[in-house]
């Protein structure tokens, strides 16, 4: 892992993905975004009209166009006034937090940061170097393995301040350590680097609600009383009668796709909140280029998922997880069945969950899937399972025998292909495709 500050323009570094800092409606005219436009090219503006805006803190993905980068992360950082430090200081932490998970989701190797918070925002430079600084090394002691290059790109009016303070987050040596302790603020957050609000944190007692001098018996009652009363015990209605009447078949269409969302939402919020970086690392789903129609490609490499190893409800969740965002717009899916074994068969049983749980916009968005090198048993099990498992995909499926084949549809520049993908189909088809160079990525 690599971690260092270069001055220069983020536009220019060669990473996976650079950080652009922007307002919330992604139009702010700063130095950085400025720069980015300019050489990402007019695609970016169009772009960035279909993410209809960021909120504070949070962090949204486009592609990079003509940039050296491939994927741009937009985020907005907060404006700073004395009265409302507390939570500039947790916006400006998100921002940071939020570029480095889409990054770990992304399984993305480099990025290169931006300074977040812009000098017509009124943020002290300093104490946002130690909030930028704190959150990237807090993040990379935990999930260290999935990234290995952080770049901090720097203008010359920055360069001072982080020369002095890296070396108190990512010093090189220990003689180099001791020298920046006097630098140490006095908040240094907690375990993930976020600012810590001592008023903000949660206090438990034993029995909320009940009196201290309460008997055991009476605290009991007291707390039984409470059950299904509140508001959270009644919002979802009686579960049992809306399980019973879906079985019946007595429910409406509407009750049906609202009792459907619900339960997707549920899958989104558990994959938001669980960690899925070894899901992550195993580079088995990944976004690419766009194809001859100018739709998202999503990549699927089947070799790179080991059943039998690994948990398929965390590879369900992270399914959801990266395709939540690609699938509100048309996108298509490259499906690489080379050189899979027993060891990399997806279950009927999970693909039937998975169409199930998956929002409607997941199937109405998806127009075409890219089956490359199938075989022969494939193919029947795919028959199968659109005949008579699932309805509506079978038209979209479309089987590739070759490279060649799939560059039809879509552009070989605009697709990352495993290594071992154009090592088996120069070998079966013939040596034209090895002129294509594999991502540096994969």
């Amino acid at each position: 892992m690599w971690v260092f500050g270069t001055k220069g323009d983020v536009a220019l570094l060669n990473c996976t993905a650079i950080v652009n800092t922007s307002n919330e409606s992604l139009t702010d005219k700063n130095p950085v975004s400025e720069s980015i436009f300019m050489h990402a090219g007019p695609d970016l503006k169009d772009e960035l009209q279909k993410l209809k805006g960021c909120r504070t803190g949070e962090a949204k993905l486009t592609k990079g166009f003509n940039l050296a980068a491939r994927f741009i992360i937009h985020t907005v950082g907060p404006k700073y006034k004395s009265r409302y430090r507390t939570a500039a200081k947790s916006s400006l932490y998100s921002c940071y937090r939020n570029v480095l998970q889409l990054a770990k989701e992304q399984a993305m190797c480099s990025v290169g940061f931006c300074v977040i918070n812009s000098l017509k925002r009124c943020y002290p430079l300093e104490d946002a170097t130690h909030i930028a600084l704190r959150t990237v090394r807090r993040f990379l002691e935990i999930h260290g393995e999935t990234l290995e290059k952080v770049v901090f790109a720097v203008s010359e009016l920055e360069e001072a301040t982080y020369q002095k303070l890296l070396p108190l987050y990512f010093p090189r040596s220990l003689e180099e350590e001791i020298q920046s302790l006097p630098y140490l603020p006095a908040d240094i957050g907690n375990a993930e680097g976020e600012p810590v609000v001592p008023e903000r944190q949660i206090r438990i007692t034993e029995k909320p609600g009940v009196p201290d001098d309460a008997s055991d018996e009476e605290g009991l009652e007291a707390d039984l009383s409470f059950i299904g009363s509140h508001a959270f015990a009644r919002m979802e209605g009686d579960v049992d009668k809306q399980r019973r009447l879906i079985l019946q078949g007595q429910l409406s269409e509407a009750a049906l796709q609202k009792q459907h969302q619900r339960n997707y939402n549920r899958w989104l919020c558990q994959a938001r909140a669980e960690d899925l970086s070894d899901i992550a690392s195993l580079k088995a789903l990944y976004q690419t280029g766009v194809d001859n129609c100018g739709r998202t490609v999503m990549v699927v490499v089947g070799r790179n998922i080991p059943v039998t190893l690994i948990d398929m409800e965390k590879a369900l969740l992270y399914f959801i997880h990266v395709m939540d965002h690609i699938a509100v717009k048309e996108y298509v899916l490259v499906y690489f069945h080379t050189l899979t074994n027993d060891y990399n068969q997806l279950d009927s049983n999970f693909l039937k969950k998975l169409y199930d749980v998956v929002d409607a916009k997941y199937k109405r968005n998806l127009k075409a899937l890219y089956f490359v090198h199938p075989t022969f048993r494939s193919k029947v099990s795919a028959w199968f399972f659109t005949t008579f498992t699932v309805s509506g995909l079978k038209d979209k499926i479309h089987y590739v025998e070759s490279l060649q084949q799939l560059f039809a549809a879509i552009p070989p520049e605009q697709i990352d292909l495993p290594p071992f993908v154009l090592e088996y189909d120069a070998r079966e088809n013939g040596p034209y495709y090895s002129s294509y160079p594999p991502s540096p990525d994969l």
